[in-house]
């Protein structure tokens, strides 16, 4: 039935060859699997460029509170309003909470979550399994136009009156109905807009990745042969499917309190300025924290897991060996998403829930550590008496390693109730989920760029300056983060937007030593240090398509994978034959194969099949 399909595909394909796709058919409404995953990982590069330069000017704030922001201080004026920053360039307090809220929606929800599942998922996971395309083609075209539409009203917020949501990333209520209650819609109108918009392309996204794996494997495939990568695209998927649908409907909820005097978070008797909200009551603002956080805990895992699958696919590929526990590996990360659904409270400590039932989720927060160390420990003894090869895509797979295990011990004391509450909302919070994410979570899509990037262009990136790239990325990133533990240790407040110098300043309180406040300092310079160190990339990423050095065959890393049995770049339909798959994704060097390595697809008869580190005979 596969090769049916595919020789009807194929067919089709040839007889309409003479009508050649016009350019915005080819390349804004284009339904191949490729050019989708293309779109996403263009429009999410784009995204996590502004979302860094938020960061910047925050930092500069930070830093030197009260001094106008350089280069783009006046022109945040004239763009924004006076009421946002001053005609000399000085960000105000209003200002300053916008970046933090778009920062933190931007980089997670229109950055690193579609470069993982939307460009990596869409362009890699098809050509691994086999298949022609996705499951839904016309599916999948429009979860990009539903995720680009949400990214040009997220972006718009910014130009509205008022400015962008100043009420977080996580955008609690009441405080997101109240506070900007003069403009009608605000910025926080937009946020929840964008949001519903950018939930509704990955539950669309999920549906098809989904379907996609179970239904177009290629014959041979069976589920314990599939790449690491794609069990973690599987997984994600059911993640993203599962928890999206209540924080959509909490969105419309929200909407429905900003814009139609609903009050379905507000609670009876609320205050504003010394004036009691005109609003019937009756709702609850915990409703929206467990309604968040039921999605904003396993999008946690949205974020590793894929990384976790592609540093899986690079480490096999450059050791030169199996992966060590590959079942193991599976299993835990069915565990992980799973036990990601049951710890969501632990980010609500201090909301004063019983102790029976945060020792609950005390308890559910140590056990979810296990299957992550189990991937970590895996993944690490894979590297035990590997001939390995350090080129770029290698560096940032191995730097991954650290950079998570540092994210995930510090996440410790914070799950914990009697430590957390200390902690809560600290900059000791932002170093350990910047952990995971920055030098964890971005490496492994880094690593993944590099990789992947011969297969869609046919050439190499410069392997010198991603050294450089890595190199200056590795030692400014610890830099920016590691100081924030120390920070938030001393009791530095994330939503002090001088970094904490009024409240040091003020009599008779002990508050931060000038020490802790020169750390901002040391922060900013490593972040705006940071900026710099990826211009090489950029110039690498763009000047590599059309001068970087050619591939000389299809399979230039001598992989195993399916995806390096087509042509480079892959064709419409992806593969030139019917594929069928003999062997597991990761046989490198086994002792008594005739060959170093042997692709998924490779019918060798003269060497025994290896299944999860044994071959095994018959």
């Amino acid at each position: 039935m596969q090769q049916m399909q595919q020789t009807s595909h194929a067919d089709s394909h040839g007889h309409d060859a003479h009508h050649a796709p016009g350019f915005w058919s080819t390349y804004f409404f284009s339904t191949d699997h490729k050019m989708v995953g293309m779109q996403y990982a263009i429009t999410a590069l784009l995204f996590l460029l502004f979302g860094f330069f938020l960061m910047l000017m925050m930092r500069w704030q930070l830093a030197y509170p009260g001094h106008p922001v350089p280069v783009v201080g006046k022109a945040l004026s004239q763009m924004l309003g006076e009421d946002m920053a001053t005609k000399e360039g000085v960000m105000s307090p209003d200002l300053y909470n916008a970046f933090g809220a778009m920062h933190g929606t931007i980089m997670v929800f229109l950055a690193i979550v579609p470069l993982l599942t939307g460009a990596f998922g869409n362009y890699v996971m098809p050509l691994q399994i086999g298949a022609p395309d996705m499951a839904f083609p016309r599916l999948n075209m429009m979860s990009y136009q539903f995720y680009f539409m949400g990214g040009v009203v997220m972006f718009a917020s910014f130009f509205v009156p008022g400015g962008a949501a100043k009420s977080g990333w996580t955008s609690y209520s009441p405080l997101s109905t109240i506070a900007d209650p003069i403009h009608h819609p605000n910025g926080q109108t937009f946020w929840l807009i964008g949001m519903i918009f950018l939930i509704t392309s990955s539950m669309l996204g999920s549906v098809n990745i989904i379907t996609t794996i179970i239904q177009l494997r290629a014959k041979g495939l069976s589920w314990m042969r599939l790449p690491f990568f794609v069990w973690a695209q599987f997984v994600t998927a059911f993640l993203l499917l599962l928890a999206f649908p209540p924080l959509e409907a909490a969105g419309c909820l929200q909407l429905m309190d900003n814009s139609f005097g609903t009050s379905f978070f507000l609670p009876t008797g609320l205050v504003v300025s010394g004036r009691a909200l005109h609003v019937a009551g009756g709702g609850s603002p915990l409703l929206w924290q467990h309604l968040f956080w039921f999605l904003a805990h396993p999008e946690v895992y949205v974020l590793i897991l894929p990384a976790m699958g592609i540093v899986a696919e690079v480490i096999a590929n450059n050791t030169r060996k199996p992966l060590w526990g590959y079942r193991s590996k599976v299993y835990a990360t069915m565990v992980l998403g799973f036990m990601s659904f049951v710890v969501w409270a632990h980010h609500m400590y201090l909301t004063g829930m019983g102790t029976r039932i945060a020792t609950f989720f005390q308890t559910t927060t140590m056990m979810i550590s296990i299957p992550s160390v189990v991937i970590l420990t895996a993944l690490l003894i894979s590297l035990w008496g590997g001939s390995i090869r350090f080129n770029t895509p290698m560096l940032f797979a191995v730097g991954f390693l650290p950079m998570f295990g540092i994210g995930g011990l510090t996440g410790l004391p914070l799950g914990f109730n009697a430590s957390d509450i200390q902690l809560h909302d600290s900059y000791y919070v932002i170093g350990h989920f910047h952990y995971v994410v920055a030098p964890g979570t971005i490496f492994a899509i880094f690593a993944g760029i590099y990789y992947w990037y011969p297969k869609a262009t046919g050439r190499f990136m410069n392997e010198y300056w991603g050294k450089v790239h890595f190199a200056l990325s590795m030692l400014f990133i610890n830099f920016i983060f590691m100081p924030m533990f120390i920070q938030g240790l001393a009791g530095m407040s994330r939503r002090m937007y001088d970094g904490g110098a009024t409240y040091a300043e003020a009599a008779g309180i002990a508050g931060l030593s000038p020490f802790i406040l020169f750390l901002n300092k040391v922060i900013s310079f490593a972040a705006f240090s940071l900026a710099a160190a990826q211009i090489p990339f950029i110039i690498n990423f763009f000047w590599s398509i059309k001068h970087g050095k050619k591939v000389t065959s299809d399979n230039p890393w001598d992989a195993t994978t399916l995806e390096w049995q087509t042509p480079t770049p892959p064709g419409h339909g992806n593969f030139t034959k019917p594929i069928e798959v003999f062997r597991g994704p990761y046989e490198y060097n086994v002792p008594g194969h005739t060959r170093e390595f042997l692709p998924q697809n490779d019918p060798d008869k003269t060497s025994p099949p290896l299944t999860h580190g044994h071959p095994v005979h018959g």
